[in-house]
């Protein structure tokens, strides 16, 4: 069965790219509670197709008192080119704005490092996207916070070829 995990390679049909570099945030201070416009990206790839999906995925590291709490908030928009024209909330109905706590301090304050991620169904979606992202530290002053961000399309027209399991043996596969 050597062959079965390259016909399921679902890794060769997702596409990364950079959505918001190094923010920081401090507690009631900078960053904190301010939405960040990441960079519109395409939908479309030369190798790839178009993107029927996307991930999008925050990295983080948190400086949190003990009880306090790292939220962020997530929602998405499309547009007609990389420089944002005609960009509109996607869904137009707001239907993918997403807020949660990620993060508490633990006894004494601690630092916390995660992910906090977000999905989008982008069917009907122009060809650019981009997320705004809000963190919110609940702390006054004291907790600080570092992130980033970045992008997986998923589901272009080409996605890993599959066999039923009576095929596994062919030669052709091993």
């Amino acid at each position: 069965m050597t062959g079965f995990s390259s016909v399921h390679n679902g890794g060769a049909y997702v596409r990364s790219a950079r959505a918001s570099g190094n923010n920081t945030a401090t507690a009631a201070g900078t960053g904190d509670a301010t939405e960040v416009n990441a960079a519109f990206q395409s939908r479309l790839s030369a190798t790839k197709g178009i993107a029927q999906s996307a991930k999008l995925i925050v990295s983080f590291s948190a400086v949190l008192a003990q009880g306090a709490t790292l939220k962020f908030a997530a929602n998405f928009q499309d547009a007609l080119d990389a420089a944002g024209t005609g960009a509109a909330d996607y869904p137009a109905s707001g239907e993918s704005v997403l807020s949660t706590t990620v993060a508490t301090g633990g006894t004494g304050g601690t630092t916390e490092t995660g992910t906090f991620e977000v999905d989008v169904d982008l069917g009907g979606a122009r060809e650019f996207i981009r997320a705004q992202i809000t963190p919110d530290l609940s702390a006054g002053g004291t907790d600080t916070l570092s992130w980033n961000a970045i992008y997986l399309f998923f589901g272009d027209q080409r996605g890993p070829a599959t066999k039923s399991p009576t095929n596994l043996a062919s030669p052709d596969l091993i």
